[in-house]
């Protein structure tokens, strides 16, 4: 795969990035860099190599889910710099495609 313009302004749009023309540069060599080592990780022989689940052999040991009390509406919305009745107001994060 080459990084080029195109490929840069695309991640751009995707990411919802506008980045100044150093910036540009500057992600165009590491993604090259990037690429160069996947190609050279792909030169290697794997055959007969397990997949790495864990990167520790023993995984930490999980802790018993217990359900414990939780804070009543009223002190949970206490904790709130804006509310609505019984809800928490917060800023837009995600928009409608058709909005």
């Amino acid at each position: 795969m080459k990084v080029d313009d195109s490929l840069i302004s695309r991640l751009e749009d995707l990411a919802r990035l506008e980045l100044a023309p150093e910036e540009r540069l500057r992600l165009q060599a590491e993604l090259e860099n990037i690429l160069d080592m996947v190609a050279k990780m792909q030169e290697l022989d794997t055959e007969g190599v397990e997949p790495l689940a864990h990167l520790a052999q023993h995984p930490a040991p999980l802790r018993d889910d217990e359900p414990e009390g939780c804070w009543p509406v009223g002190q949970a919305l206490g904790q709130a710099p804006v509310r609505h009745r019984d809800f928490f107001v917060v800023p837009k994060v995600v928009s409608s495609p058709n909005a």
